[in-house]
C-alpha cells in the first residue's frame, strides 16, 4: 500500500506547534485590537475575475485555479482540446482560485460592502493563502499571512499607529527588532533630481550593497546599470548618508531641494519620525525598539505610494519578518478610485522561525494539560471525577486517564505529554478523603484534599 503523503509545499502542524501558532496569532490579535482594529474573513476561493491581472503576468501563473464542478468539458470544443493552450482551457474550465494574497480579496471586501462599513476601516485578517510555487526552504504553498490596514484615511496617524503595534507585538514577543521606514516619494525624487526615473530599483539595489562592497564599487555597479558619471555624481551624499535619522532628513532635503515630491516624502517621514520621538523616553507611546531611515529600502514599488516599512529581527539571521507601507488606489482596480490605505503583513512562517530559535515561548503558552488523575477502576474513577469537575472550574487543564491499564503506562502517558502533575488515589486515600499528588519534575509526593490539589495545580 503506497503511504499516505501531502502536497509538496504544504504542512502538517502537531499539537506544540499549534500552541506555538496559536500564541502568535493571539498576541498580535490582541494588540490589534487594542487600537480599534476589527477582524474580518473573505472566502478561500474568490472569482478568477476578482483574482486575474491583480499580481502581474508572473503573479497569474502563481495562481491555483479550481475545475468548475460537474461536467466541466461539457463546454469545451474538441478542437479547443486539441490545441492544448492551457492559459485558454483554465479560462474556460475555471471560474474559481485560491486567495494568493488577502490584499486583493480585502479591496474587494470594501468594495461590496462599502455602504456598511464605517471609514476609516481598520481591519485585521489571518488566514491561508496559496500560490503555485516551486517549493523550497521556507517557501510554502500553503502559508498564513497576518494583514492589518487603515482604509479612507491619508493621515500619518494611521502610520504612527502601526510602527506602535509593531513595536508592541515585538515586545511582547520579547524579540528585539529594527524597525526600517523609508518614503517612495523620496525614492521618486532622487530619480527625478538625477534624471533616472526608470533607474530607481538598481540605484536602491545599488546602495544596498555599499557595507558589503564598498563605495567604488556601488559607483562601478551604478555605471554599469548605465548612470553617467555627472548622475553618479549628484548620488554621492545619498550612497554614503549616515548620522542620525535627523541627520540623513538633512542630508536628503538638500539633495532633494528641487523635487517637490522629493520633499513631501521628506517631510512626511519627517513627521512620523517626530510624532514617535515626542512620544519620547518614559512615556508609554514611546517605542522600545529602534526606528532607522533606510533609503535602500524599496518595497513593491509599483504598489507603494508613500512610507514603506520593513522590520529585521537583530538575534536571528533572517529575512524581513514584517513589511509593509501606503498605497493610493487599493479599490480603484474594482472601479472605486481615492480610497488610500495603510498596511502591515506580520511574516507569521518567519516569526514562528524566529520564536524558536530564541526558545522565546511562555511556558504557559505552549504547555497542554496540568494534572493527569491515575484510572484505577470504576470506584476510583468515580471518587476522582468530581474533583477533575473541580480543577477545570478553576480554569486548570486536567485529564482523566479513560482505560483502567497498568500505571506505568498511565505515567509514560503524563512523561510523553509532559504533563507536570499526576493525582492518585486508591483505597487508602479514598479512606483518608484524600489525593496523592505527584510533581513529575521534581518527583515529590505529597498527600493534599481536594482544596490544596486544585491550590497546588493552579500555581
Amino acid at each position: 500500500m503506497n503511504k499516505p503523503s501531502i502536497p509538496k509545499g504544504t504542512r502538517d502542524f502537531s499539537p506544540i506547534e499549534m500552541a506555538k501558532r496559536n500564541y502568535i496569532f493571539n498576541t498580535i490579535r490582541d494588540v490589534y485590537a487594542l487600537y480599534g482594529f476589527q477582524q474580518i474573513e473573505t472566502p478561500a476561493m474568490e472569482t478568477l475575475q476578482t483574482l486575474m491581472g491583480k499580481y502581474g503576468e508572473e503573479g497569474d501563473k502563481l495562481l491555483f485555479k479550481i475545475l468548475n464542478s460537474g461536467d466541466f468539458l461539457s463546454k469545451v470544443t474538441d478542437d479547443e482540446l486539441r490545441e492544448r493552450n492551457a492559459l485558454h482551457l483554465a479560462a474556460r474550465l475555471c471560474e474559481k482560485g485560491l486567495r494568493y494574497d488577502l490584499t486583493v480579496p480585502f479591496a474587494r471586501f470594501v468594495v461590496m460592502h462599502r455602504e456598511e462599513i464605517q471609514f476609516p476601516f481598520k481591519r485585521y485578517q489571518y488566514q491561508a493563502v496559496w500560490r503555485a510555487d516551486r517549493p523550497q526552504k521556507g517557501r510554502y504553498r500553503e502559508f498564513y499571512q497576518f494583514d492589518g490596514d487603515v482604509v479612507g484615511s491619508d493621515s500619518l496617524l494611521n502610520e504612527v499607529e502601526l510602527m506602535q503595534i509593531i513595536d508592541t507585538v515585538f515586545t511582547r514577543f520579547g524579540v528585539r527588532v529594527l524597525i526600517k521606514i523609508n518614503n517612495r516619494k523620496i525614492l521618486s525624487g532622487i530619480a527625478e533630481v538625477i534624471g533616472a526615473a526608470d533607474k530607481i530599483v538598481d540605484i536602491t539595489v545599488a546602495i544596498d550593497k555599499l557595507d558589503k562592497i564598498g563605495i567604488d564599487n556601488v559607483n562601478e555597479e551604478l555605471r554599469a546599470d548605465g548612470l553617467t558619471d555627472e548622475q553618479i555624481e549628484k548620488l554621492q551624499p545619498i550612497i554614503s548618508l549616515s548620522g542620525t535619522n535627523e541627520e540623513k532628513l538633512q542630508t536628503i532635503a538638500e539633495v532633494l531641494k528641487d523635487s517637490e515630491t522629493g520633499l513631501k516624502g521628506v517631510e512626511e517621514i519627517r513627521y512620523i519620525l517626530h510624532t514617535l520621538g515626542a512620544a519620547g523616553e518614559g512615556n508609554p507611546a514611546a517605542l522600545h525598539n529602534a526606528i532607522e531611515l533606510d533609503l535602500t529600502l524599496a518595497r513593491g514599488l509599483n504598489y507603494y505610494t508613500g512610507a514603506i516599512f520593513e522590520v529585521k529581527a537583530l538575534d536571528v539571521q533572517i529575512g524581513s519578518i514584517t513589511g509593509g507601507g501606503r498605497y493610493d488606489n487599493l479599490t480603484g482596480i474594482f472601479g472605486m478610485p481615492g480610497v488610500s490605505g495603510v498596511g502591515i503583513s506580520f511574516g507569521v512562517d518567519r516569526i514562528f522561525d524566529v520564536l524558536n530559535q530564541l526558545d522565546a515561548y511562555p511556558k504557559d503558552a505552549v504547555n497542554g494539560t496540568r494534572v493527569l488523575f491515575i484510572n484505577f477502576g470504576e470506584k476510583e474513577t468515580a471518587y476522582c471525577l468530581p474533583v477533575v469537575a473541580q480543577v477545570r472550574a478553576a480554569g486548570v487543564r486536567a485529564e482523566m486517564y479513560p482505560d483502567s491499564v497498568k500505571m506505568k503506562k498511565q505515567m509514560s502517558y503524563a512523561n510523553a505529554k509532559e504533563i507536570p502533575f499526576v493525582a492518585l488515589a486508591g483505597e487508602n486515600e479514598i479512606a483518608a478523603g484524600k489525593f496523592t499528588l505527584k510533581n513529575m519534575l521534581s518527583g515529590e509526593q505529597q498527600l493534599v484534599d481536594a482544596a490544596e490539589l486544585v491550590a497546588l495545580v493552579s500555581k
